[in-house]
């Protein structure tokens, strides 16, 4: 195994054990329906950098659907990384950028604006964020999930403002 694929398991680990328990107060009837009420999302930080993550269905660090609502504060993004599984985004309010490739150069992002959506292909390298103002994405893919930053020894977000 070489230094990046153990720095990456290390950092998956850490991240689907921050986000994989259910982060709503779910309310689950007879049949199995789910109903999450808008504000009963529970978000964490996983990361530390005010990007906020709530689990509302599945766990993403196991086999099977999840879907991630996921609150960006003003003027970060991601740097780039890659999933081992596709991956669905809605954008539910604000502007969110995304860019693709290793090279990160927020100038060069293109916004996806509330009711935007793209589709990440499993093992391309991207990245993303915001930049004046906040966004929240929802994202649903078939986990297990994961991120495997392209300079995983470099900080995993920037500031862009």
């Amino acid at each position: 195994m070489t230094q990046f694929e153990k720095t990456f398991a290390v950092a998956a680990c850490a991240a689907a054990l921050a986000i994989a328990a259910p982060a709503a107060k779910a309310e689950t009837d007879a049949d199995g329906f789910v109903r999450i009420k808008t504000g009963e999302e529970q978000y964490k930080n996983p990361f530390g950098v005010g990007v906020e993550v709530a689990t509302l269905f599945g766990d993403p660090s196991k086999p099977g659907i999840y879907v991630l609502r996921i609150k960006w504060p003003p003027g970060i993004m991601s740097k780039p990384h890659k999933h081992p599984e596709d991956r669905h985004v809605v954008v539910l309010s604000g502007t969110w950028y995304t860019g693709t490739g290793d090279t990160f150069d927020p100038a060069k992002a293109i916004p996806l604006k509330t009711g935007g959506y793209m589709m990440h292909p499993n093992g391309k390298v991207h990245w993303d964020g915001t930049r004046e103002d906040g966004a929240v994405i929802q994202i649903t893919g078939y986990g297990p999930s994961g991120n495997m930053f392209s300079k995983p020894d470099e900080p995993q977000f920037g500031k862009t403002n």
